[in-house]
């Protein structure tokens, strides 16, 4: 069994192209499926029952000693894993049949996306830093201010702003190379005032940070001139919104998906297509974009209650 995970897992990685994060957690829960199926004392694929599945996803749901209760959305990824290796090894001749076709998975609630409000973007931006900043703290205010335009401006994820290094933009002809999951890469446009920012950055604070360090390509940098982590970026995103007086913990709390979700949501308010959209975030399917259309329908509804004089109810 752990020579077909191994298998899977290198044809997610060499012929589906997924990211690593998600290679890495999908190898957690096929670790956690295979040691449920070792202390059901059951030690080949081709052995596997649908009951076997059925109840390894919902110790998922109820935990257990070593292991908290799921959420749907983590159970839903997981029994995902799951039934991808049963189908790979059925293709695989490793198995003759797929013991997790007919077995559901866990149907995660569907929730809108949470765009903030275009005055609260502006704000957002503008607590980041300034572009005309100067003095010894003026390189992390620009390289701040200009990654919080470059999120807003590009609808990247975080992952792919970290990502993107200095030969993937250009300036002159406000574009940037993205590079998403999966590995597809597009062409995004950048706004001026985005534009504005990274020139900035680019022109009066990377250099002062690089030289500090060992060199990257990376567009955004540390204080210690390497590439600018994950965790880094949200840090820089925390702090601004917090002095933006944006709320950063519980419901509502701003993350750098929510610049990806204004972008989207605001491009559509002004009347972009759907499927327009659909290319500028990268995603694959259109349907994944739909959902950007129900955040706008929200805002139509609340506008009419609060404006329609026959808006009752």
């Amino acid at each position: 069994m752990r020579r077909a995970v191994r298998g899977y897992l290198d044809h997610l990685t060499v012929e589906r192209g997924l990211a690593a994060n998600t290679l890495s957690s999908y190898r957690r829960d096929l670790d956690r499926y295979l040691a449920t199926l070792a202390a059901a004392g059951v030690a080949d694929l081709a052995a596997v029952g649908a009951a076997e599945v059925e109840a390894h996803l919902a110790r998922l749901r109820a935990g257990d000693d070593a292991h908290p209760p799921l959420a749907v959305s983590s159970a839903a990824r997981a029994a995902s894993a799951v039934r991808g290796l049963h189908r790979f090894a059925l293709r695989e001749g490793m198995a003759a049949a797929d013991p997790s076709r007919d077995v559901r998975p866990p149907t995660p609630p569907r929730r809108l996306p949470r765009a903030l409000p275009v005055d609260d973007v502006v704000r957002l931006l503008e607590t980041a830093g300034a572009v005309t900043a100067t003095g010894d703290q003026a390189p992390l205010a620009l390289r701040d201010r200009a990654l919080l335009e470059f999120l807003y401006g590009t609808g990247a994820r975080i992952s792919e702003a970290v990502g993107a290094v200095v030969d993937d933009l250009d300036t002159d002809e406000g574009t940037v190379l993205l590079r998403g999951k999966g590995g597809r890469t597009r062409l995004v446009p950048i706004g001026g005032y985005a534009v504005e920012a990274l020139r900035a950055w680019l022109v009066r604070g990377r250099p002062a940070l690089v030289a500090a360090g060992r060199g990257t390509p990376a567009i955004f940098v540390n204080a210690r001139g390497g590439a600018l982590s994950r965790q880094g970026a949200w840090t820089i995103l925390r702090r601004a919104a917090e002095r933006a007086g944006l709320p950063v913990d519980g419901p509502g709390a701003v993350s750098p998906h929510t610049l990806r979700h204004s972008y989207a949501t605001h491009l559509l308010d002004g009347g972009a297509d759907v499927r327009v959209v659909q290319e500028l975030l990268g995603h694959a399917s259109v349907t994944t974009t739909q959902v950007y259309t129900l955040v706008t329908v929200e805002r139509l509804r609340e506008v009419y209650a609060t404006a329609h004089p026959r808006a009752r109810g």
